[in-house]
């Protein structure tokens, strides 16, 4: 059990924040089975304050939902302080800083404005990023990051003693460059030169998709907890897995046949609601696929229900996920 000032992060097993992926009927989802936090998907500051088009809508955060984390991402002090703000004045009750996002849309200026990984090299700067939202908010401020930019800038342990000097109560480390983008394996056992250097409490990120893997994570890392990205997708219960092997929490019922026909049943029907009919449909296929692969629908079958409309998507799940195993992910 850690703890954020006074919310206890109970258990330390957190969703990642996934463009695209971590929505709130993901995060809903997965919220229920089990997790310590679920964080969103990245917000990006400026956009945010403005209601540029689509990102008010995205930002739809699950405010005032007791473990939802809202992260912000921006190079810019006013504007990273001034979201920070508007989204703690409606509800959020952590706000966490994105400096992990790889993605050259967000490192390079032309895009977001060198934010993201990208600030990993200029530590000045970021920390005055990081500075300008404590100082605008009473909530705990959480800082994602990565082990540095490259194998010639791993520095990680140093951005985070001066995140913590500056406020922010956990860190969670991807252990990866951010050159490395996601290929090779993430480096854990490289987390524990971040851990060593602050007192607050330190998740390890990165490769975790079964409870194997999540311990030894931790093993390997000496973090306090765990966060999970893509090993959740298709399987929104992994989380509750792992608080279960590692933690001692209530081991979820994974649903088998039918009542996973019913589960992505509710989640696509969630996700028509949140964007629309149309939009939706064409936003739930990436989780439609994951379902399937977990279940192993057949190549033919699987087709027809990618390419469906939402009433032919509905009466054709029960099929699709009956040959579904859904074993439990322990060690």
């Amino acid at each position: 059990m850690l703890s954020l000032a006074d919310r206890l992060l109970c258990p330390p097993v957190a969703l990642a924040p996934m463009a695209g992926i971590t929505d709130l009927p993901f995060r809903s989802l997965v919220s229920r089975f089990g997790a310590g936090l679920v964080v969103s998907e990245m917000v990006a500051s400026q956009e945010m304050v403005q209601a540029k088009p689509g990102v008010r809508e995205k930002a739809e955060l699950g405010l005032g939902v007791e473990n939802t984390v809202v992260q912000l991402a921006g190079c810019d002090t006013h504007w990273i302080a001034e979201a920070a703000r508007m989204v703690a004045d409606r509800g959020a009750r952590v706000i966490d800083i994105n400096m992990g996002c790889p993605a050259k849309k967000v490192t390079s200026a032309s895009g977001a404005g060198a934010s993201g990984s990208a600030l990993m090299r200029t530590p000045d700067h970021a920390l005055r990023l990081i500075e300008a939202v404590v100082g605008a908010v009473d909530v705990p401020v959480t800082l994602k990051t990565r082990l540095g930019w490259d194998d010639d800038c791993l520095n990680a342990p140093e951005i985070a003693r001066r995140a913590e000097a500056a406020g922010v109560q956990m860190i969670t480390i991807h252990g990866r460059t951010r050159c490395q983008f996601y290929k090779g394996r993430a480096d854990w056992a490289a987390i524990r030169a971040v851990k060593a250097a602050v007192r607050v409490p330190v998740l390890a990120n990165g490769d975790i998709v079964d409870v194997p893997s999540a311990r030894r994570a931790l093993e390997q890392s000496s973090a306090d907890g765990v966060m999970i990205g893509r090993g959740a997708q298709g399987r929104p219960w992994l989380l509750a897995q792992v608080a279960a092997d590692l933690y001692g929490r209530p081991a979820p019922e994974v649903p088998q046949g039918a009542a996973l026909a019913d589960l992505v049943a509710g989640h696509y029907e969630a996700m028509l609601g949140f964007y629309g009919r149309d939009l939706g449909g064409r936003v739930a296929r990436k989780h439609l696929g994951w379902y399937m692969d977990h279940a192993g629908t057949g190549a033919d079958l699987r087709r027809r229900v990618l390419t469906a409309g939402p009433g032919e998507v509905l009466h054709l799940l029960p099929e699709a996920m009956q040959g579904s195993v859904c074993e439990r992910q322990a060690a």
